[in-house]
Parts: structure tokens; sequence; C-alpha cells
């Protein structure tokens, strides 16, 4: 036991009771129930804490302290889990670079309908909670510059972020200190790419590459430096500022109220793109669940939906993994400028897909028709759209096969396009691998442009035979 974890295990012992009966319950049954928990402090301590007491090492090669976590500070402040559940552990390399990851999987069988882990309230770090206790005049000039910088749409974010920045200047003294310690150091999104990585991107990952980086940098800069709670070793400490950046906002989950919350051992759950072995509920406490949808065998990961799975891209960004199952792509058809009859065709990242088994959407060649007829026979245009709104299918269908010829090579072209793209982008990563130590995202980005690469030829071959 290291001399950290025994003055924790000290701290806690001596501040809080333990629970003496177990309270996790096996059915999905809601309980508001939490009086043998340990009490974390309600009012804000924001102000009481000068410099580090014991800081948090957020390099990327930092080990994550998941013993302490899971095996002493879990149970002690009442959080529960069902005999099955269990975090395992993965790191290895590959042809993409390393692979390390802690996620929640369950050891026996379970039925459908179990509670396979109870958080309760107080555990739980939210925006909402954050903002009651932080948010007070003396954040106004803070937030002036959080809205001169276009980020007042971040602004849940930007306090759940300073209520981890006061947690961790407190050090080991925060009740929060061993689930911190707990969380990823290393990050494979957007946000944590070089810019040269953003340059391997095709079009459109570039752009919310770009963008997260963008809201990182708007986030973990100007502002923070303002914010009266934190010390200036805290404040002026970016890299730090960064790391909470991504906590925040790879693991924190929003609820229907709009509250963003993060809540221990529940964001150990990875995410799904074929099958969600979890969904989770509240009770009128605001105590947590998770519970199985299905009877899922022993030896599963157990995961829950982060985002829509039809859209890697957005996944890749925001949360730096690609699914090897994902049914979905976006087509990568950007046009110019979308117009409402195109949005009325459904144009949308989400509808306009290629699909992992070589077809494509109704949606795309929707499109591909109206911009062909766009240019050609705008007569057949007006017919389009008076079809679609009328849901006349027979007299669309009749559009579609009269002009498949000429959208069949509308598609045609933007695969062998996009494809010669992707080539020229892919042999620009493999050129700078030999730099892999100042780009380590480069295999997982050479990754993500093959997995598309792989998409548009399954649809190429589909439809042209090769």
């Amino acid at each position: 036991m290291t001399a950290i974890t025994h003055q924790l295990l000290l701290l806690l012992l001596s501040l809080h009771t333990l629970p003496t009966e177990p309270f996790f319950i096996t059915t999905l049954q809601h309980s508001s129930s939490s009086s043998s928990l340990p009490s974390l402090p309600l009012q804000s301590t924001a102000y009481g804490y000068h410099g580090y007491q014991q800081p948090i090492d957020i390099d990327e090669s930092t080990p994550r302290d998941i013993a302490t976590f899971q095996n002493t500070w879990a149970p002690a402040y009442g959080i529960q889990t069902s005999p099955s559940f269990a975090l395992s552990s993965s790191q290895s390399s590959s042809e993409y670079g390393p692979v390390a990851d802690v996620y929640a999987v369950t050891t026996d069988d379970v039925p459908a309908g179990t509670t396979v882990l109870y958080v309760p309230e107080e555990l739980i770090l939210s925006s909402n909670k954050a903002m009651a206790e932080l948010r007070n005049a003396d954040m106004n000039q803070a937030e002036k510059v959080l809205s001169s910088i276009n980020a007042e749409g971040e602004l849940r974010q930007y306090y759940l972020m300073i209520k981890i920045l006061v947690e961790l200047q407190k050090g080991i003294e925060s009740p929060w200190y061993p689930y911190l310690n707990s969380l990823p150091r290393y990050y494979t999104n957007a946000a944590s790419m070089t810019p040269f990585c953003c340059l391997c991107l095709p079009s459109l990952m570039r752009k919310l590459a770009v963008r997260e980086r963008g809201n990182m940098s708007r986030l973990s800069v100007s502002s923070i430096k303002l914010i009266p709670y934190l010390n200036d070793d805290v404040k002026y400490d970016v890299e730090l500022c960064n790391w909470v950046y991504q906590v925040v906002y790879t693991r924190s989950v929003e609820t229907e109220d709009g509250d963003l919350k993060l809540i221990p051992m529940g964001d150990y759950f990875n995410h799904g793109s074929d099958y969600t072995e979890i969904e989770t509920s509240y009770d009128e406490s605001g105590n947590y669940y998770a519970y199985t949808t299905y009877d899922v065998p022993a030896g599963s990961p157990l995961r829950t939906s982060y985002a829509d799975p039809t859209n890697p891209s957005f996944l890749f960004a925001r949360y730096g993994f690609i699914e090897d199952n994902t049914p979905a792509t976006f087509c990568k058809i950007i046009p110019p400028h979308i117009n409402r009859d195109m949005e009325e065709l459904g144009y949308s990242e989400s509808r306009m897909l290629f699909y992992s088994n070589g077809e494509v959407s109704q949606e795309v060649w929707d499109i591909l028709l109206y911009q062909y007829l766009s240019s050609n026979n705008i007569s057949d245009r007006r017919a389009l759209m008076k079809a679609h709104t009328e849901g006349d299918y027979d007299g669309k269908q009749m559009l579609h096969d009269k002009y498949y010829g000429e959208t069949s090579q509308l598609l045609l072209n933007h695969i062998e396009e996009f494809l010669l793209q992707l080539d020229k982008l892919s042999e620009k990563a493999y050129d700078r691998q030999r730099d892999i130590n100042d780009h380590p995202r480069l295999p997982l980005i050479l990754k993500h442009n093959e997995f598309v690469r792989q998409s548009f030829l399954a649809v190429r071959q589909t439809y042209f035979g090769y």
C-alpha cells in the first residue's frame, strides 16, 4: 500500500462512518434511502484551499489507480455493484498503435432487468450542482470572457470543469480524489490531436477535429485565469485544464432536464454500436441505477450508447475510438449550399449514409437526383419535390428510374474522387509515422481513414461490381 493510499484510508475512516449493511438490490427497484451513506460536503469549500495538497500526475504515461477507486473508495462511499459486475482492462499494441482501456464487464450470466450498479446522488458531479455552488457575482468577469469568445453554449461544461479543478486543487483532501486519480490520462480524440494530425483527416472529420480543438482552447485558457476559486498554479496550468476538459467532454452524460453528470463507476460503461447491455435511470432523490436490457452472458462487456452509431466521425472526434462493427457512415457528400428542399429530402449527416453491407440510403439517391436536376431539368426537379412532399412513392421512383444512369455516375464519381483523397491523406500520415512520438494519434487516424475507405469500396462493389 502506497503512502498516499494509506493516508487516504485514514482520512476516510476518521471522517466518515461506512455503511454497515449492503444497500444493493438485484432487481430494478428504486429507493430514496441513503441514510447509511457517508456524507459529502454540501456547501462550497472552493475558497478554502491554497495550492495543491497532493497533485494528481496527469502525464500521459501515468498509470491509473483503479484498485483504490474500485476496492476502497467506491464501497466506502456507498457505490453498490452486483456480484457479477467487474472492471476489466486491456492494454496491447496493434498496427494502429497502443490500446489501453478499463471498462465494465459481467463475470456471470445476468438476467434482463438486473440492477448491476447503484451510485448515490451525493457522489455525482453535475453541472447543475456546480453552478449552484460556484456561480455568483465573482464569476461575472470570467463569464464575460466566455461570452466574448462565443462559448456561452458551453456554460454547463465550463462550470463542471471548474468544479473538478477546485477538487483537484484540494489534492487528497477532496472526497473525489481517488475517483479522479482513476481516470485516463491518455486520449486519442480530436482535442488531443496535433495540427498535423488534423491535416491527415478527410474534410468533414478535419472540420470536426478543428472544432473540438478550438473548443478546448476557448474553455481552457482565457477565462480560466479569471476564476477566483483557483490559485495560479492551477489556473495557469494549461495541460491540467486541457485534461479536465477531456474528462468532462468524454465522460459526462446529459439527462432529460439538461443537467450534465459525471457518475463515478457509471462512466466505465463503454459504447456499443450493435447492442447496448445497459440502460440507466434515476430515482426521485437523484440516485443512479444501471440495469441490464437483456440476458447478458458471462464475460460480456456492459455497454451503453454515447451517440448515434451511424455517425462514427463524431464518435472518433469526441471520444477517440473507432468501432469495428459500425453499421454505417456519412457518405461525405457535402454540397456547397444546402437549401430547404435538400433538408426536406433528408440531407443530414445522420441520414446520408453508406452502410457497411454496401447499400446506400434513400436520402443519398434523392440528393444526387436533386443536384442533377438542379443543373439540367428544373421542371423535373419541381416534380421530384412535389412527389416527395405528397408522399407519391411511385412518381418519385419513376424519376429515379429515368435518371438512374446520371445519378449512378455522380455516385461513382464521388466514390472515386473521395478514395483518391483518402489515399493521399493516408500517404501523408504514413510518411510521418517515423515521427510517431510527436504525432502518436497517427496510427488511429490511419485506421479511421481505412474504415472509411472500406465503406466506400463496399458501395462501389455493390453498385458497380469492382
